[in-house]
């Protein structure tokens, strides 16, 4: 069923979710023994599960993985490590502020993807439009739960 742009676009997408779970991976290591850290684990075994359903749609659509491009998404949060952030070496209080946003922007693209499959009729009928609405309620207390966290983080970076 998948055509080329819909395969394109899945794997975009697990790119995009491979490197959400290495970065709050991240973060949860970085920030471990406080709130942010204890919040960051939590979250990781969602977005852990959101990039297990991801695959399973993929396969439900008949869309294979491009291990390559799922790779490269791995690479992309590795590089992006070796911003600037007011410290040569390590974490400094604007890393957590960065890394949120960067988190944000990964979930609200998850959600638009999952809202742009609940307008597709072929692609809802197959995933389920109950399981697609579901998803984007998770999406949407996932970013509103980094959101809180991301203004803490502001307050700190930001003042210090």
């Amino acid at each position: 069923m998948a055509s080329k742009y819909l395969t394109i676009y899945l794997n975009d997408h697990l790119a995009g979710s491979t490197g959400g779970v290495e970065l709050i991976k991240r973060i949860a290591k970085q920030n471990e023994g406080n709130d942010l850290g204890r919040f960051a684990a939590g979250l990781r075994t969602e977005l852990e599960e959101d990039r297990a359903t991801l695959q399973e749609i993929m396969r439900e659509l008949g869309a294979g993985e491009d291990r390559v491009k799922t790779a490269a998404g791995w690479a992309v949060e590795k590089a992006g490590r070796l911003k600037l952030n007011g410290e040569l070496l390590g974490y400094s209080p604007l890393s957590p502020l960065v890394e949120l946003e960067g988190l944000m922007l990964g979930i609200d693209g998850k959600r638009r993807m999952w809202v742009a499959f609940s307008e597709t009729d072929e692609i809802a009928g197959t995933i389920g439009w109950e399981r697609l609405q579901k998803l984007i309620a998770r999406a949407d207390r996932q970013r509103d739960a980094v959101e809180q966290h991301r203004l803490a983080a502001a307050r700190s970076a930001l003042t210090a």
